[in-house]
C-alpha cells in the first residue's frame, strides 16, 4: 500500500504562478510595457481634456470654417431645446437624425446638481469645470507626450522586429478561411491555448495595426491641423489635406470615437481571456499560454 509520503502533491495546481516550465514566457519587453501604460495615461487625459475643449463649441462641420451660422456644413451637434410641452431636453443630432440625450448630452447636471446646457457632462471632462484655457494646456501637454512615447514604441518595435513579427499581419493569415475561423472563434469566446497562444491571431493583428499605423497617426495629424502656430510654420499645408480646419476637427473627433470603441473592445477581450494573466503580462512581462488543448487545428 502506498503511503501518503509516496503520493505526489501539487500544492500550486490552482495557482497561476505554478504553471509548468515552458508555459510561462516573457511576452512583453520593458520598453513595450512602459510605453503601453504611458499611452493609457495620455489617451485618458487627451479624451477628457478634448471633451472639455469640444464643449466650447459642441458642433462639427465639413469645410474650412465652422460657426453657428454655417448650418449647411454642420453635420453633428449637441445642444438643448424645448419640446412640444415647453420642457427643455438634451438633443444630439447626427445629420438628419435627432436623438434625445437629456441627462447625459446637451442637458446634464452640473456639480451643484443644477441642470446645465452643455455638450458633455462635467464628470467626463478634464478639468471637470468649464475651463477652455486649462483644458487646452493639458491637452497639448499630453499630446506631445503621446507623440514622443509613440515614436519610442515605433523605433523600439522596428529595431526588435516586434512590429514586423508580432503586429503586422502576415499574408497567409489574411486567407478568408483563417479570417472566418477567427471571427467564429471570437463569437464563441474560444481563445487559443498552448503554443498557439504565443502569437497574436489575425483579428488582433488587424486591430493593433489599424490603431498603430492608421488611426492614431490620423488623430495626431488632424490635431496638428487645428494648431494655428503649427500651420503658420507649414504654410497651411496640413488643413488642406482634409479639406479645411473644420473638416480636420470632424475627423479628429471621429478618430477619438473609434479609439474609445477600440479601448472598450480591448478591455472586454482582456476580461474574457483572463484578466490576471493578461494584466500580469503587461506589468511583469510574464504570460502563461496554458496547457495544450487535447485537439486543435493549427492556424497560420
Amino acid at each position: 500500500m502506498a503511503s501518503l509520503a509516496d503520493t505526489p502533491i501539487d500544492l500550486g495546481a490552482d495557482l497561476p504562478s505554478a504553471a509548468p516550465p515552458g508555459r510561462v514566457y516573457t511576452r512583453h519587453g520593458v520598453v513595450t510595457r512602459l510605453c503601453h501604460w504611458i499611452n493609457v495615461a495620455c489617451i485618458g487625459f487627451l479624451i477628457a481634456s478634448g471633451l472639455n475643449i469640444f464643449n466650447a463649441h459642441p458642433s462639427l462641420y465639413w469645410g474650412n470654417f465652422g460657426a453657428d451660422a454655417d448650418d449647411n456644413r454642420r453635420w453633428f451637434e449637441i445642444g438643448a431645446m424645448d419640446d412640444a410641452a415647453g420642457k427643455a431636453v438634451g438633443i444630439t443630432r447626427i445629420g438628419d437624425v435627432h436623438i434625445t440625450t437629456t441627462g447625459v448630452l446637451g442637458l446634464n447636471r452640473a456639480s451643484n446638481g443644477q441642470l446645465q446646457q452643455q455638450g458633455f457632462p462635467d464628470w467626463l471632462t478634464f478639468p471637470s469645470n468649464r475651463d477652455l484655457a486649462t483644458a487646452r494646456r493639458w491637452h497639448f501637454f499630453f499630446a506631445w507626450l503621446f507623440i514622443l512615447n509613440g515614436l519610442t514604441y515605433l523605433i523600439y518595435g522596428l529595431v526588435t522586429r516586434h512590429l514586423q513579427d508580432e503586429i503586422w499581419p502576415k499574408l497567409k493569415q489574411l486567407a478568408p478561411a483563417n479570417l472566418w475561423h477567427d471571427i467564429v472563434s471570437h463569437a464563441k469566446l474560444q481563445f487559443p491555448r498552448g503554443q498557439a497562444d504565443k502569437h497574436y491571431h489575425i483579428l488582433q493583428r488587424l486591430a493593433y495595426s489599424g490603431m498603430i499605423f492608421v488611426l492614431l497617426p490620423l488623430m495626431i495629424v488632424t490635431g496638428l491641423s487645428m494648431s494655428p502656430g503649427f500651420n503658420a510654420a507649414l504654410g497651411g499645408f496640413l488643413p488642406s489635406l482634409f479639406g479645411g480646419r473644420a473638416s480636420a476637427r470632424s475627423i479628429h473627433f471621429i478618430t477619438m470615437d473609434l479609439t474609445i470603441a477600440f479601448i472598450v473592445i480591448h478591455v472586454a477581450m482582456v476580461i474574457l481571456a483572463g484578466p490576471y494573466n493578461q494584466l500580469r503580462s503587461m506589468i511583469t512581462g510574464r504570460y502563461d499560454v496554458g496547457p495544450e488543448p487535447t485537439a486543435r487545428k493549427d492556424r497560420p
